[in-house]
């Protein structure tokens, strides 16, 4: 089970990212105000699902690991801190203010300066993340070509 649950849950965990970073630039860049907060307002329901995907995914994959730092194993291990510090000190805090001052229609400097940070962050952890799924596909693809098929 954890063999399906690490893909699928790493798989839901980026996919939601995507989904937030790229409604937020849609919205902000064609659309009007009301969808604009009403992007910033649903984004924090959505930690529902992502914050159970990105716990799913993490544990899987340290059970996968069984104990193991070496090679792509080790490389991905390294990057989760920063993906984990990066949503609960940067993320999850600016997407709860910005959908605070959507929902008060403050779009000021301050929330285009927080909005901004959260596009950068939101960046890097789709970039990692992806990182990290296309070192699992590698890790896979050398199993099954070591003779599991």
């Amino acid at each position: 089970m954890t063999k399906s649950l690490h893909p699928v849950a790493g798989a839901t965990a980026l996919l939601t990212i995507i989904t937030f970073w790229t409604s937020t630039v849609l919205s902000e860049l064609l659309a009007t105000e009301a969808v604009v907060i009403a992007v910033k307002t649903t984004i924090p329901w959505g930690f529902f699902l992502l914050i159970p995907a990105l716990a799913a995914a993490g544990g899987s994959g340290f059970a996968l690991a069984k104990g193991r730092r070496a090679g792509l194993v080790g490389v991905k291990a390294k990057r989760m801190p920063f993906i984990a510090a990066n949503g609960f000190l940067i993320l999850i805090p600016a997407a709860l203010f910005l959908s605070y001052k959507a929902g008060q229609v403050e779009f000021d400097s301050v929330f285009y300066g927080v909005q901004g940070l959260e596009l950068i962050a939101g960046a890097v952890n789709i970039t990692l993340i992806a990182l990290n799924m296309r070192d699992g596909l590698k890790m896979r693809r050398g199993r099954l070509s070591a003779g599991d098929r």
